[in-house]
């Protein structure tokens, strides 16, 4: 399990959980056609941040729409407030999981 593995080693991840059967999800529009987008991984962070991380082989303008949903998601519910703070990200390769939360992590 190389994403467990990064987050671990990252120095920067308190807690972590596979978005499986856990119920977050964002719509986003696509085609003209509201769907629900289930991104990969909730990170809790050192700093208290939730890391909402999904992980990407190749790039399309369908994961493009997702992220802008994502993004302002996150957006609404850092401005809301109640909620503590959040942040995303999409990792392209293996390698890149461990800067990410390291990044992610060491913001406040």
């Amino acid at each position: 399990w190389y994403v467990a593995d990064a987050i671990e080693n990252s120095g920067q991840g308190v807690a972590y959980a596979k978005n499986d059967h856990l119920g977050f999800s964002v719509f986003y529009l696509w085609n003209g056609s509201r769907r629900r987008f289930v991104p990969d991984f909730l990170v809790r962070l050192s700093n208290g941040k939730t890391l909402v991380l999904e992980i990407k082989g190749e790039d399309s303008e369908q994961n493009r729409a997702k992220r802008s949903a994502l993004d302002a998601w996150v957006k609404g519910v850092n401005a809301k407030g109640g909620f503590g703070a959040w942040s995303w990200d999409v990792a392209f390769q293996p390698a890149q999981i461990q800067d990410i939360v390291q990044r992610h992590g060491l913001n406040a």
